[in-house]
């Protein structure tokens, strides 16, 4: 896995903007990739088996313990180790284990009597611990740090993430830190601070890892949020009530100590925007996410069907008072309508109004109607309700969208749906890591459209032969400031309509051969 580093910095309690934070441009031609050194790695091998054997006598910190164990399990990236049994998987009564062997996020998990302490940022684990007899000051058997956010590897937003302290203590210093409020499932512990505000990392960042953290414990776990937002609660709260069944804590807001048999703190991550089914629980995928999406939107959808039906009627009420009885029957004729809506593929263009817009959108709708298909042009923003968005590309057989964040509304779609994405000047690397590899292990059959320079606004202000049209990779050198300036804030599109034609027609192809299951399927709920 490849990672590109922003080079901004977001202050505490900002906001990235709706997509400029998204599509990152890597510093140099050649993106980088972690790399160990054979020497190295046997080294650490060797020193792992000692401490194994040495374990026994001597005080090994679980975080001491998976900074080692990290450098054995990854090679460039790739696990070689049992990845179905992550490390702390399974740990006993008592006990703090932190896994710190992702470079995406750490995770630690206390098992035992655990108590919250808001205010001074702490989660406290009471126990005799009979496995080591070492005292720290205040009676801290062992403690541990954590920010349970997962960009672990992007400084500048760490740092505005805030930190948990997790102790544990001698049992008997408990009688000074009664509980509040007693709970009998586990808690899973996470920030939605962060780069929440854009609804790729909102998903990617939040939603997902939230869902692969906690999906097995079957809705028998109470979230537990740092940077608690009630607009982030209302926005997924569809989402989370098909994840937990209990309400949701702002640890910070709410000073009671809450107490739990088993605390998880931080989510897991596994790529953008997916789920690696080797490493989770019944190998749950990314489509099982979109089922479980089905499953918490379609309440919502129903209700606005209904509304949509009950309009309907009245308009067609009123028509039938209007016309005279030689017109024929309305019904048949509303039927015949429905159906040929029906037999022609939907295709969903998501519209932009800031930069990275196509500005001959108007051309391309009445191109793709000349297809075959019928067209919806969809214009969703931070206050769009996700179940209408869901309901749109969730009805739909292609999708259309210029590289942005809500193109992370691919997730809507049904597999074996077509996704479009047109790809502007230098954010090729990052239209395919974030958005096009992903939409292809959803099942979607992705096309991406690299515009040619002289469908670019660009191509207005530049050169034909400057390298901000021919080398975009070489102003990426230049920071990602300059080059969000450029091709992110000031760039439109202007389709080549005859090339952009043969993308069309292809989806259109595909959508005939797609089996009639795929449509709508509302009515099988």
């Amino acid at each position: 896995m490849v990672h590109c580093h922003r080079y901004h910095q977001l202050r505490k309690g900002e906001h990235a903007e709706d997509d400029e934070a998204l599509a990152f441009v890597c510093a140099n031609s050649g993106y980088y990739k972690r790399k160990r050194p054979k020497l190295l790695s046997l080294l650490l091998l060797s020193l792992l088996s000692c401490c194994l054997i040495l374990l026994p006598h001597l005080f090994c910190s679980s975080s001491a313990f998976s900074l080692l164990y990290s450098f054995v399990i990854e090679n460039d990236d790739e696990l070689v180790a049992d990845v179905k049994a992550p490390l702390c998987s399974s740990i006993s009564n008592g006990t703090i284990c932190c896994d710190r062997s992702s470079f995406r996020s750490d995770i630690c998990i206390m098992k035992g009597d655990v108590r919250t302490q808001s205010a001074s940022s702490s989660i406290i684990l009471y126990t005799s611990s009979n496995t080591s007899t070492l005292i720290k000051e205040d009676g801290q058997f062992q403690r541990e740090m954590i920010k349970p956010y997962t960009r672990k590897w992007e400084t500048s937003v760490m740092d505005t993430i805030d930190q948990l302290d997790l102790i544990s203590k001698q049992e008997k210093s408990a009688i000074h830190h009664q509980c509040d409020v007693t709970h009998h499932v586990p808690a899973v512990v996470f920030s939605t601070g962060g780069y929440t505000g854009n609804v790729y990392h909102e998903f990617n960042d939040g939603i997902l890892p939230l869902y692969i953290t906690c999906q097995h414990l079957n809705k028998k776990v109470v979230f537990v949020m740092l940077e608690y937002h009630s607009w982030w609660m209302m926005k997924y709260g569809d989402i989370l009530s098909h994840l937990s069944d209990y309400p949701a804590i702002d640890f910070s807001g709410d000073k009671r100590t809450h107490c739990f048999p088993e605390v998880i703190v931080g989510l897991r991550i596994h790529d953008e925007l997916t789920v690696d089914p080797s490493l989770m629980q019944g190998n749950k995928n990314i489509v099982d996410f979109r089922n479980l999406l089905d499953k918490a939107y379609w309440p919502r959808i129903k209700g606005l069907i209904q509304q949509e039906e009950l309009e309907a009627e009245k308009k067609l009420e009123q028509k039938v008072q209007s016309l005279s009885p030689s017109s024929g029957n309305l019904l048949d004729f509303r039927k015949d309508v429905q159906e040929a809506k029906m037999k022609r593929p939907k295709l969903v263009i998501l519209s932009r109004n800031a930069s990275r817009a196509i500005t001959n959108g108007d051309l391309l709708v009445k191109m793709a109607e000349g297809i075959g298909f019928r067209v919806e042009v969809l214009r969703p923003d931070r206050t769009t309700e996700l179940a209408k968005i869901y309901r749109s590309l969730n009805s739909s057989e292609v999708m259309i969208g210029v590289h942005g964040a809500a193109m992370t509304h691919f997730l809507f779609m049904k597999p074996g749906s077509v996704f479009i994405q047109v790809i502007p000047l230098g954010t090729e690397w990052a239209a395919e890591t974030y958005y096009g590899e992903p939409a292809r292990k959803l099942g979607l059959k992705y096309i991406g459209y690299q515009i040619m320079p002289r469908e670019s606004s660009l191509s207005d202000k530049y050169d034909k032969s400057d390298p901000v049209l021919q080398d975009p990779r070489s102003i990426a050198q230049k920071g990602w400031q300059y080059t969000k300036k450029i091709y992110l804030d000031s760039q439109n599109v202007r389709l080549n309509l005859a090339r952009f034609q043969k993308r069309l027609i292809r989806a259109y192809q595909h959508c005939k051969k797609m089996d009639t299951h795929l449509h709508l399927h509302h009515h099988s709920h």
